[in-house]
């Protein structure tokens, strides 16, 4: 398929700045892949869906507050650090992107904080906008990364856009985050509050965790027609032998397996045996998934209403179907759901 099959028309007014006043209020739109119906419901409705034995598998990533705000050097310019993943924890060493880019140099000095309370210097150009930076500070590691996450604040996308506020550092994360290591949150799961889990483990619906480290390089712009050619950066996965036992039992007897956002989906379809079953697995993916495509794992997904173009929005039709994703969204639009990672959701059966 092409990259301009995945235009379709969002109104400005549409992106939601700020999330539903409980998690499991927002707007759910449910998609019967095999009827093509469409159902509009309230997104604590999904206890509907699930019966005895069925999974749903979430992404226990966590973020940190990856965004910090400083100056460059003699000049005192005005910069935007952004803090991918660490690299080396001896060397405090960074990978990172700078905005703006164009004047960073290898050998220029950051400034963070009041008093220069933390200097980083670049040490090596990776990409356009990517950098190494090693930052300097006098005290012992966990000094420093406190240092470090207190300067830094929760790295709303840049669609969001307003000036952080407090209720932000709850609301950007999942209640099952465990694992820090995500700059964006796997926003499907903000959906789910710990009444509605409980719901879900009195119904006996089983849980399973995977660890997907969500990156940047999902929302950096497709600049290929033809989708084959498009490269995603590798993201850190993690599944527990424990998360392989859960979803292969289910496999075995039959139940409903759903993923809980395309960070899952990625996961699970990127250690997969010949037979369909998961495998564990700790390391990196690179997996890129557009239609057509089979889905070895999950037969039922939650995800919220992504943009045109997007890596998220291409990964959803594969699983919907590109025909009825598209008239589900046409469907939204109309009805004035929420989009993006504060929006709505959509449940496709």
């Amino acid at each position: 398929m092409k990259l301009s099959q995945f235009r379709y028309n969002l109104p400005h007014e549409l992106i939601a700045l700020y999330p539903s006043e409980n998690r499991d209020e927002s707007r759910l739109l449910v998609v019967n892949r095999e009827t093509g119906e469409l159902e509009h419901r309230i997104f604590k409705d999904i206890t509907e869906y699930f019966s005895e034995h069925d999974v749903i598998v979430f992404n226990n990533t966590k973020v940190f507050p990856a965004r910090l705000y400083g100056n460059k050097g003699k000049t005192g310019a005005e910069i935007e650090v952004f803090l991918l993943h660490e690299l080396n924890q001896e060397q405090r060493l960074w990978d990172v992107m700078v905005f703006p880019a164009r004047k960073i140099r290898i050998g220029n000095k950051l400034f963070f904080g009041e008093n220069d309370l933390l200097v980083a210097e670049v040490i090596d150009n990776t990409t356009s906008r990517g950098r190494i930076v090693r930052f300097i500070y006098d005290g012992t590691y966990e000094e420093f990364k406190e240092t470090l996450y207190s300067l830094g604040e929760t790295p709303l996308p840049r669609l969001i856009n307003r000036k952080i506020e407090p209720e932000d550092n709850e609301r950007y994360q999942t209640i099952f985050a465990k694992h820090e290591g995500a700059v964006a949150a796997p926003t499907a799961g903000l959906h789910f509050s710990r009444e509605l889990l409980k719901k879900l483990e009195i119904i006996g619906v089983d849980f399973a965790e995977i660890t997907l480290h969500v990156g940047l390089g999902n929302f950096r712009s497709i600049d290929v027609e033809d989708l084959n050619k498009h490269k995603v950066d590798s993201e850190r996965i993690r599944i527990t032998e424990e998360c392989a036992e859960i979803v292969n039992k289910a496999k075995d007897n039959k139940y409903k397996i759903c993923a809980v956002g395309t960070s899952v989906v990625r996961t699970v379809e990127s250690s997969v045996s010949t037979d369909g079953y998961l495998k564990p697995y700790d390391g990196w993916t690179h997996k890129f998934i557009f239609p057509p495509y089979e889905f070895k794992v999950p037969d039922m997904m939650i995800s919220n209403f992504h943009l045109p173009y997007s890596t998220f929005l291409i990964m959803v039709s594969a699983f919907a179907g590109y025909k009825l994703l598209f008239e589900a969204y046409k469907t939204a639009v109309k009805e004035k759901y929420r989009f993006g990672p504060y929006g709505d959701a959509m449940l496709i059966i």
